[in-house]
């Protein structure tokens, strides 16, 4: 018989035939076709040995490609509001000391002072703006890789200089949570509630993901070897 596809024919009875057909073999009625008698076991058997194991509905699904949905969008909408807020809410207490009476542009060199940089008064501005402009463009979904780059960039240092590893996860597990969000985000994308939506970089989000992780990274290497 023949096993071109997978589909149920079966062949007629002569074995030289390759002829499928989906009717009855010739010369058999309709009844004895369905007898549970000889005339049913005589019937010429289709061997389906060969045939795949999966059926082509069974096939087909597998190979469909997984669905972007909706929650997913509003689930990257809630984190970037939220991450995107905070460091804007940090941010402009750094410059303005909105939130915080004991901070402002001062009272950041004096912190970057403590933790031991050289150049105090420029990186108090860069901190201040890197976390208010950042946080706002991740709000935004607005050149989104830069923004949340920014925010990683930033904890990384923080992370780096602020760590006691003497305690447990060196104390500074919500510095690890925003710079874990920031990364997912990064290569992640904003999703479709943004002002990128129909940028490049958008629909490239993993590429241009690790181009401004590397950027990121190599910028904190640079403050913590030369300005600390």
């Amino acid at each position: 018989m023949s096993t071109e596809d997978d589909r149920g024919y079966y062949t007629t009875g002569d074995s030289s035939s390759t002829t499928q057909s989906f009717g009855r073999p010739a010369g058999t009625s309709s009844s004895s076709m369905f007898d549970d008698d000889d005339a049913y076991a005589s019937a010429p058997t289709t061997d389906f040995s060969s045939f795949d194991d999966e059926s082509p509905q069974a096939a087909s699904a597998q190979t469909r490609k997984p669905e972007w949905h909706r929650g997913l969008d509003l689930g990257l909408l809630v984190l970037r509001l939220a991450i995107g807020a905070f460091f804007v809410a940090h941010g402009t207490d750094k410059l303005f000391g909105w939130f915080n009476d004991g901070m402002g542009m001062e009272a950041t060199r004096q912190m970057l002072i403590g933790f031991g940089y050289t150049e105090p008064g420029a990186l108090a501005l860069v901190v201040a703006l890197s976390e208010t402009i950042g946080g706002l463009l991740v709000v935004l979904g607005l050149f989104f890789p830069a923004g949340a780059a920014a925010l990683l960039g930033v904890m990384a240092n923080v992370i780096v200089v602020k760590g006691d590893w003497n305690l447990f996860l060196g104390d500074v597990e919500l510095e690890m949570t925003y710079a874990a969000a920031a990364f997912a985000l990064l290569f992640a994308g904003p999703g479709r509630f943004a002002l990128d939506r129909h940028t490049h970089w958008w629909r490239k989000a993993p590429v241009y993901g690790l181009v401004f992780l590397v950027l990121a990274a190599g910028l904190t290497v640079v403050t913590l070897v030369v300005f600390r």
